[in-house]
């Protein structure tokens, strides 16, 4: 793991965020920066662009959480959590919320550098998948948009489907565009007819 890495502690508790920081330092983690209050979480940690989050709390609440959910939608990092008790409901809204490692009762210094390591780890894994989703939604978005324009080719112009999908191919490669803008262009121009 890259050693460069910004990290913020969030620990409204200084003794326990000395803790954590003595772990980072001692992992070989230089850039830490700490945060006392969640008050204006998601804006502080904008500005501080941390790469990881570790946020320590006695016993996270639902307004809390919440933050959290903001932070992760906000800024997507590697988020760390440690609670002092295990709470099932809690665990479940932690990871919906964003967080990539729900530590309970496990704050000694020798486990930080593992646990920032598994957090990053888990939220790349998560991050790809994230982006794999998202790009099968957009292929089929674009799919469902040329077969819509093929559809208006076939039934206005008299072309077969192969015949329809060419016309659009043949356009894109004339105007060196791609065949899904191609195909919204033929959508919009029939909607205008209309």
């Amino acid at each position: 793991m890259d050693q460069n890495l910004s990290i913020l502690v969030i620990d409204e508790d200084p003794d326990r965020a000395a803790i954590v920081e003595r772990g980072l330092v001692e992992s070989g983690y230089t850039r830490v920066a700490k945060i006392g209050t969640t008050l204006n979480l998601v804006s502080r940690i904008q500005a501080l662009a941390p790469d990881v989050i570790i946020i320590d709390l006695e016993n996270p609440d639902r307004d809390t959480l919440e933050q959290m959910f903001q932070v992760s939608r906000a800024i997507q990092r590697p988020i760390a959590m440690f609670v002092g008790q295990s709470d099932g409901d809690m665990i479940r809204a932690s990871v919906e919320a964003g967080v990539s490692a729900y530590v309970v009762d496990g704050l000694r210094s020798e486990r930080i550098k593992p646990i920032v390591e598994m957090a990053i780890s888990r939220f790349e894994a998560f991050d790809a998948l994230r982006r794999e989703r998202d790009e099968a939604q957009a292929k089929l978005a674009d799919r469902k948009t040329i077969e819509k324009a093929k559809g208006l080719l076939m039934k206005t112009k008299g072309l077969d489907e192969e015949q329809a999908y060419a016309a659009l191919r043949r356009t894109a490669m004339q105007q060196n565009r791609r065949l899904v803008d191609i195909a919204h262009s033929v959508i919009i121009a029939f909607q205008m007819d209309i």
